[in-house]
């Protein structure tokens, strides 16, 4: 028996797409998704207005009979923002898990490096000054507003890897912030109502127009980041190891750079600012889910899924009729665990 087997790897796949993984890890994250497609399942139903299960499937499987009130509610407004919460999660998860990695520092999230400032700041001021804007646009100015905040915090940090590139991160989002408060204060009130809504997190105005967008970034970032775990788990070896092992690390970085930060931008564009997810949920994987960069990948992507889904529900389900954004929901958990993060590492800064 081979030592990968003798510490519980497995190897799945077909041919050039085969990846080791580790046996453990694969039956919790089965369990995870499990967990998830329940909370996703029992959460359509519920709302202001009750539904039953039998509506729901019958939305599913008989959609040609689903003809009722509430087989509407259920089809028009809450399958589409169960499924954005979902794939807005998991973008964050992955967004989260990779800058963490290729910096090697547990507090870099895409969130905290004015990727998401700066594609609410794009997004806002398509949404003031363009409001006739189709809304297909949003995600492509969302990810250039992302992508230009984090070349800056690149440019001025230098060094990805130290505790400089977290916080120069951390000031650019509070000058965006600041730039993004003159702009709404300075607007039509009418406009900056729903601009704040969209900016909060709210997926309360969640479309089915918004989730094919959503689909192909998530699976376009998620191929990237997977394709290229062998290789980053590689590079953790150290520079020598990896060159020596065959990797480009150049090619390397600017990928799994680029990837998070299109990922968390184009989220941003879709359903506005869901802070923290891509902090907490690598940080949940490593606890529970063993294994390298694939498992890592996979348990955040499901733990920001339903971390995402969870705030959601409960914005949508505790104060009803009336409707607290999740971002909200997930600022009120997130703050403790920056703090205690910070604390943790405060030799470091």
């Amino acid at each position: 028996m081979s030592t990968a087997a003798q510490n519980g790897y497995r190897r799945l796949g077909f041919g050039p797409l085969s990846r080791r993984i580790h046996g453990r890890s694969f039956v919790l994250c089965t369990l995870l998704a499990l967990l998830v497609a329940t909370l996703a399942f029992l959460a359509a139903p519920l709302g202001s207005h009750e539904a039953g299960v039998r509506d729901l499937l019958t939305v599913l499987f008989a959609p040609i009979e689903a003809t009722g009130q509430s087989h509407a509610i259920i089809r028009e407004f809450r399958l589409p923002r169960i499924i954005l919460a979902v794939t807005s999660g998991a973008m964050l998860g992955l967004s989260g898990a990779a800058m963490q990695s290729l910096t090697r520092n547990g507090l870099a999230d895409p969130g905290l490096l004015g990727v998401r400032e700066g594609a609410g700041l794009a997004v806002i001021g398509l949404m003031l000054f363009f409001p006739s804007a189709n809304l297909s646009l949003r995600p492509l100015v969302g990810m250039a507003g992302g992508l230009a905040s984090a070349l800056i915090v690149v440019a001025i940090a230098r060094d990805l890897s130290r505790m400089r590139f977290v916080l120069v991160g951390i000031g650019l989002s509070w000058l965006m912030s600041a730039a993004l408060s003159v702009i709404l204060t300075t607007s039509d009130i009418r406009d900056v109502q729903t601009a704040m809504v969209w900016l909060a997190g709210s997926l309360n105005a969640a479309s089915w127009e918004i989730v094919p967008i959503e689909l192909v970034s998530m699976l376009a970032g998620a191929a990237i980041l997977f394709l290229t775990s062998a290789a980053a788990d590689a590079a953790l070896l150290g520079d020598q190891a990896a060159t020596g092992l065959g990797v480009r690390l150049r090619r390397l970085s600017i990928l799994r750079f680029t990837a998070p930060v299109l990922l968390t931008a184009v989220c941003v564009a879709c359903v506005g600012s869901l802070g923290f997810v891509g902090l907490i949920a690598p940080h949940m994987a490593r606890l529970a889910i063993r294994g390298g960069q694939t498992a890592l990948l996979a348990g955040s992507a499901l733990f920001g899924a339903a971390l995402v889904l969870i705030a959601d529900s409960i914005g949508r389900l505790a104060f009803a009729p009336l409707q607290l954004p999740a971002g909200i929901v997930l600022s009120i958990v997130g703050v403790p665990v920056l703090l205690l993060l910070l604390w943790k590492r405060r030799n470091l800064l």
